[in-house]
């Protein structure tokens, strides 16, 4: 079945699997079945619609409307939403259901939903069970953090996105069971490497792509199993020690970086698509998936579709963020969910649809902040029967309206734009966001409290000309002249690794290190080496030399 997106106008195909996932994950009320539609968007505009809902760096000081408490916030202070301190939310001191409202059948029920979320008190942030880490953000069960995004299990880690059971690890991107990492992006299992990419298994190695049970290497690409090793050739000991020398300076770190880089782009193989233990899978960095189709950053997930940055989950389509569950579909940044249906930044849902900020429910429909309840609707009880009976009569005005099935509206959104991860992954100017009547935040910066400003040009070359007084100072980004600070643990962590200081802002460290990974798209291209036709995140126009599966096999084992 072919289909013409409502928001690009691009034709997309409903397969077959499709349509039979959508029978799956229709619910019965009453012995019915409410047959989910297919989408109305295609594959892309469905991911960039949820990720506007999710914002994981912007953050604001904000108060709490119950305590008048300070906080830290993802919804900025001139927000329509009511924000409470994370024990308060938490607690037992209010009642979600005392914000309930009976469903309107006059009002679309988006509407509806949207005037609750603004009724209901919200959490600043989604750190619970964290400790001493006020300023992170989607990072549960962390402790002693600081400026980490989007991660869980993580110790004394700053500056990240993506960091699953990491330690003592600072600005890195994608990392999985690592410690004292630093500027590696898409590796896992390493050990004291920095500026790497693709590895995995490494250790006391820097600059390395696409390396597994690498150590004490520099500037390498390709190699397995290797040890000494310096721009891919056997070296002394010596020899790496002193260029690892040269990263003791900003000057010396720079001059390495464009040699590594170069050497990159010149002669590392790159692979077509990133994975290992895969069948019958479409996408890329997929880790032991079967069944599952163009899904981007996956572990150990099966019978999937149109999905990112999930693991151990089953049974879903168009899914962001995540894991650990079966049968969801249009939903984000959950966990531990069954049979799901939009829902948002949620956990341990079952049978549950339209639900955001909802723990331990069962049954629920349309609520928001909800703990441990069942048989809600719009955040009102009802009994199981009443349920059964009124969720039909729900799901019908919603199907005239055009909602059932559907994710929520760009509209709805809680956050402008460009706050969100959906600018990250599909970047827009500000005019393009304003012409399609969605939000946009000019962002300002909160002038920090310090003795000076020093522009990031100005600071000593090398870490051991750093002085301890540079707590006191904020560096201006040699990017962006924005200014940022240095925190404790962080000048520790680079004395530790002998790193120099830093010369941008944090956002723009993170946003280069984003620039490392390939868009969310496939392409077909041929393969450099035996010109077969194969499917891609390379661009049929960059430079790389980009082999199929087969090849780089063949080149690189």
């Amino acid at each position: 079945m072919q289909k013409t997106c409502t928001q690009c106008s691009s034709s997309f195909e409903i397969t077959d699997e499709d349509l039979a996932f959508y029978e799956k994950i229709s619910p019965v009320f009453n012995g019915k079945k409410e047959s989910i539609p297919p989408p109305t968007q295609c594959p892309e505009c469905r991911m960039q619609r949820r990720l506007t809902f999710r914002n994981d760096r912007s953050l604001y000081h904000s108060t709490s409307n119950l305590s008048g408490k300070a906080t830290i916030s993802m919804y900025h202070p001139d927000r329509k939403y009511i924000i409470y301190t994370q024990q308060e939310w938490w607690s037992d001191a209010w009642d979600p259901l005392a914000f309930g409202a009976s469903f309107d059948p006059s009002v679309p029920f988006f509407m509806q939903f949207t005037a609750l979320q603004q009724r209901v008190p919200r959490f600043p942030l989604f750190n619970v069970d964290s400790e001493n880490s006020d300023y992170v953000n989607y990072a549960p069960h962390c402790k002693n953090c600081y400026l980490l995004f989007g991660s869980w299990f993580n110790h004394d880690c700053s500056y990240g996105q993506t960091l699953t059971e990491c330690k003592s690890s600072f600005d890195n991107l994608f990392l999985e069971k690592s410690e004292l990492c630093y500027e590696c992006v898409d590796c896992a299992s390493n050990y004291r490497t920095s500026f790497c990419h693709s590895c995995s298994n490494c250790s006391d190695s820097m600059f390395c792509f696409d390396c597994k049970n690498v150590r004490s290497s520099v500037g390498c690409w390709n190699l397995r199993n290797k040890e000494y090793y310096l721009f891919n050739k056997p070296a002394t000991k010596g020899e790496i020690d002193t260029t690892l020398a040269q990263m003791h300076s900003d000057r010396g770190l720079r001059t390495l970086r464009e040699r590594y880089g170069q050497m990159i782009r010149e002669r590392a193989v790159h692979q077509a698509l990133t994975g290992s233990n895969n069948d019958e899978s479409s996408g890329d960095f997929l880790f032991e998936c079967k069944n599952v189709r163009q899904c981007f950053s996956a572990y150990r997930c099966q019978d999937m579709a149109y999905s990112a940055r999930l693991m151990d989950q089953k049974d879903t389509w168009d899914f962001e963020g995540g894991g650990k569950g079966e049968l969801a579909y249009e939903s984000m940044s959950n966990d531990f969910a069954f049979h799901s249906i939009a829902c948002t930044t949620s956990e341990h849902l079952t049978d549950s649809h339209y639900c955001d900020l909802c723990f331990e429910c069962k049954d629920c429909f349309g609520c928001v902040g909800l703990r441990h309840k069942q048989c809600c609707i719009l955040n009102r009880q009802y009994s199981k029967e009443e349920y059964d009976r009124l969720i039909p009569q729900i799901i019908e005005k919603m199907r005239a309206d055009g909602e059932w099935g559907e994710f929520f509206p760009v509209e709805s959104s809680p956050f402008a734009y460009n706050e969100t991860m959906a600018q990250e992954y599909f970047f827009l100017t500000k005019k393009e966001v304003l012409k399609r009547g969605w939000k946009w935040r000019d962002q300002t910066d909160e002038m920090p409290t310090v003795s000076k400003i020093i522009p990031a040009m100005q600071l000593p070359d090398s870490i051991d000309d750093i002085p301890d007084d540079i707590l006191n100072w904020a560096v201006e980004c040699e990017e962006t002249k924005r200014p940022f600070k240095i925190i404790k643990q962080e000048l520790e962590f680079y004395r530790l690794m002998k790193l120099p200081i830093p010369h941008f802002h944090p956002d723009e460290r993170h946003k280069r290190r984003m620039a490392q990974r390939n868009p969310r798209k496939l392409w077909q291209r041929k393969c450099h080496k035996c010109g077969k036709e194969m499917q891609t995140t390379y661009g049929p126009e960059r430079p790389e030399r980009v082999y199929c599966e087969e090849c780089y096999l063949k080149e690189v084992y």
